[in-house]
């Protein structure tokens, strides 16, 4: 049973009342058991009891709505669907089990051989790979674009283009595309605008509001928030993704654990508060290194050399917490500020409280082509940094270690 933003009384008092975006990331979805449970509670099973068999006939012809299977339904991974909606703004959400399978479920669900997609060029560096490396051995064809030039956007338009796909901001260099502008260029050739909304989260960033059909989710990032949990959420309309997505997760089994579903719960309880202290930290940082003698290049769109420093502010509500900077020194230099960091973690993984760095041309691109790399802003020297919510004194001072180092190897020392 494909999950909606409107399943209870108390949904209905929610929307009516237009409550606030803090108060439906902690209210929404939430149906109490018999046991008048106050926080939600995890429902681990596989399957579900009928009360005859004729009931279990309309469970499954789809005639009356009920849980059939963990598969297809889950109350705990509902209560998560239907809060995640209610945050986009959008009439229906699929849980599944990565961020990846997000992006598989609205691929296999939508595209049939011989359709065309345009994805943006600065995406990341997995879903690259999985468009360029599976999606066309069934048919379809992926082109790449600049994802700020709008023109080439609409110059690779065909009759049989699906869909766009943008990652904003993108995955490690931060450009921001404007999604209203790139919604309304979709529109006019009837396909589809696909945003990939991990990094802003609905807490700075609804692009269903500013004209997208989809968006896509990486829970495992900033919905959890602590690096607990896998998982990843299609949120779109009833149509599109309460049909099409869900039919993609009822037969192919990408679904979301129960388990899971309750930690992303957690999650959205403190998302707003997390990503406005997440957003404050990282923009100290980014000025700190924008100012820092051994850093060639700061991308962050909170800083106001920053190309769409204005479209920032116009989309989003807060400039978000990952920071890419290129150092001076190229790879081996890149490589020994994140060898010399003793605080902050060594990982790829992005949007937990604790700050992480990694190199992207190493890891979370090192399977793209160089010169694809090179294109798209990810050189050698680049690192990208998730501001966690440490203190921001404890976070420079682990980075200058490095920072210091590469000063002292240039002298010989």
């Amino acid at each position: 049973m494909p999950a909606r933003v409107i399943n209870s009384d108390l949904m209905e008092y929610i929307i009516m009342n237009n409550f606030e975006f803090n108060t439906l990331a902690i209210r929404t979805g939430h149906l109490q058991t018999n046991e008048q449970e106050h926080s939600e509670a995890i429902f681990p099973t596989s399957s579900y009891t009928f009360k005859n068999a004729a009931e279990a006939a309309a469970r499954f012809s789809g005639e009356e709505a009920g849980n059939i299977y963990s598969r297809l339904s889950n109350p705990t991974v509902r209560c998560f669907q239907d809060r995640l909606a209610a945050l986009e703004g959008g009439e229906s959400c699929v849980a599944t089990s990565s961020g990846m399978s997000a992006i598989l479920a609205v691929m296999l669900g939508l595209l049939k051989a011989g359709d065309h997609i345009i994805c943006s060029s600065s995406i990341f560096g997995t879903t690259t790979i999985f468009f360029n490396q599976y999606l066309t051995k069934f048919g379809v064809e992926v082109e790449f674009v600049d994802l700020i030039d709008l023109s080439a956007w609409e110059k690779a338009l065909r009759g049989n283009t699906r869909l766009l796909f943008a990652e904003t901001p993108s995955n490690p260099v931060m450009d921001i595309v404007d999604i209203g502008a790139l919604a309304a260029i979709a529109h006019t050739n009837d396909s589809l605008l696909v945003i990939d909304n991990c990094l802003c989260t609905p807490a700075l960033q609804q692009p269903l509001a500013l004209g997208a059909d989809i968006v896509v989710h990486s829970a495992t990032k900033y919905l959890d928030g602590q690096g607990r949990c896998l998982g990843g959420a299609v949120v779109g309309n009833k149509t599109l993704v309460g049909e099409a997505v869900f039919g993609v997760l009822r037969t192919g089994g990408v679904a979301m654990s129960p388990f899971n579903a309750w930690v992303f719960l957690k999650g959205l309880e403190t998302l707003n508060l997390r990503m406005k202290a997440h957003c404050e930290n990282a923009l100290a940082i980014a000025n700190w290194l924008d100012q820092h003698p051994k850093v060639v290049k700061v991308n962050y769109p909170g800083l106001k050399t920053h190309p769409q420093y204005a479209l920032a502010q116009q989309q989003q509500s807060g400039f978000g917490a990952i920071i890419s900077f290129e150092v001076i020194g190229g790879k081996e230099a890149g490589w020994l500020v994140v060898d010399q960091t003793k605080m902050i973690s060594i990982t790829a993984n992005l949007g937990d409280t604790k700050t992480t760095i990694t190199h992207p041309a190493t890891t979370t691109h090192g399977r793209i082509d160089p010169a694809q790399r090179e294109k798209t802003g990810i050189s050698e020297g680049l690192l990208r940094l998730s501001v966690g919510l440490e203190d921001i004194k404890d976070i420079k001072a682990d980075l200058e270690r490095g920072l210091a180092r590469i000063s002292d190897k240039e002298k010989g020392c």
